[in-house]
């Protein structure tokens, strides 16, 4: 039996893309640069590691994986 979702992937993108905008927002308001600073200082670090990780010779064009080798 097939579990049904509750949330689409453009609904969990969109709830992130507005906590991280609030947040932004209110650091901004409250002039706390030095913690955004830091805050951004480390999600760049974040998503450079995650693209030094990534596999991408083994995506294909449509962004599929390729299938396994038997």
């Amino acid at each position: 039996m097939a579990t049904k979702k509750k949330f689409g992937r453009r609904t969990i993108a969109t709830f992130w893309t507005l906590l991280f905008a609030t947040v932004v927002g209110v650091l901004i308001y409250n002039e706390q640069i030095s913690i955004l600073y830091v805050l951004v200082t480390l999600l760049l670090a974040a998503l450079l590691l995650t693209v030094a990780f990534a596999d991408l010779e083994k995506v294909q064009m449509d962004g599929q994986d390729l299938p396994k080798k038997v």
